[in-house]
């Protein structure tokens, strides 16, 4: 059966969906997006990402639909009979004149996608990422660097920059020379007991899984700082891991071919990530079980 995805309040078969080639979200990438990951038909902590999607859409003007978002998620997963899925919802600022001028009267391009989910494999968790230092730079002056917009070369060319050297990601720099994120992902290292992450101020997406694990760490008591994060600190950490909707929580092996702290799966130097592995996907089960 033919992929149905949801465009401006319909469900209409993938190979039959148009968007006008005068959307400003193709024009000029003046759009955003939210990806999101079912669990046995919920989607998990869709609340959050549609908040962060509002407030985005505020800051650039996109003006809010009148279409129930939510619903457009459901409605993709039920249509598409899937599960465990991940889920890609983009907003435009819609059709145009052509010119970089925003239309007088905007009625924006809602599109929702849903296709199957396979996470990673245990064994890949166990074996960790690898990564390394992009030579792109995030600008954390700019306020895109803290949208989910799609505007999305500066992480493609990191991510490209990453798979033409062999690696899993790309951490970005911002231009003050701190840590910022990865290409698709959030950064946190471990040391000495407590958790760092790059602050948004760095010019980092505040991410919902991001958010999620902060949250998880006060849980457990453990000290997290949100701050600016030098490279020299990363590679020095006893741990480190990536954060993101689909992944969850992927431990950080190497770093520019250099071990992050004594990495070995469930060995010491992984403690502090394993136990918010454990937790985060608690959290998932009993957020997804608790929506009717």
């Amino acid at each position: 059966m033919e992929q149905l995805v949801y465009l401006n309040g319909r469900l209409v078969p993938r190979g039959q969906a148009r968007i006008s080639p005068f959307d400003h979200g193709f024009l000029y990438g003046f759009g955003l997006f939210e990806t999101m990951r079912s669990y046995s038909g919920h989607v998990f902590r869709l609340g959050r990402h549609l908040d962060r999607l509002a407030r985005s859409a505020e800051l650039l003007g996109l003006p809010p639909t009148s279409l129930d978002l939510e619903s457009a998620c459901y409605d993709t997963l039920k249509a598409n009979g899937l599960s465990n899925a991940r889920i890609r919802l983009a907003v435009s600022l819609g059709e145009g004149e052509g010119t970089p001028e925003a239309p007088a009267e905007p009625k924006p391009t809602v599109f929702v996608a849903a296709a199957a989910y396979t996470p990673p494999s245990p064994g890949r968790y166990q074996d960790g990422f690898k990564a390394l230092i992009s030579s792109v730079r995030q600008n954390s002056q700019s306020p895109l660097s803290r949208l989910k917009s799609a505007n999305y070369l500066t992480s493609l060319l990191a991510r490209r920059e990453a798979r033409e050297a062999g690696m899993d990601e790309a951490l970005l720099l911002n231009e003050r020379g701190f840590l910022c994120e990865g290409s698709t992902s959030n950064l946190f290292l471990v040391k000495r007991d407590c958790l760092i992450t790059p602050g948004v101020d760095s010019g980092c997406l505040p991410g919902v899984t991001r958010q999620a694990v902060l949250e998880l760490a006060t849980a457990m008591g453990v000290r997290s700082e949100e701050r600016g994060t030098a490279p020299e600190e990363l590679r020095g950490a006893d741990e480190a891991f990536l954060t993101n909707s689909l992944l969850e929580i992927m431990p950080l092996r190497e770093v520019d071919r250099s071990p992050v702290g004594d990495f070995g799966g469930v060995e010491p130097g992984s403690q502090m990530t394993r136990r918010l592995m454990n937790d985060y996907a608690e959290l998932v089960a009993t957020e997804t079980k608790s929506r009717p």
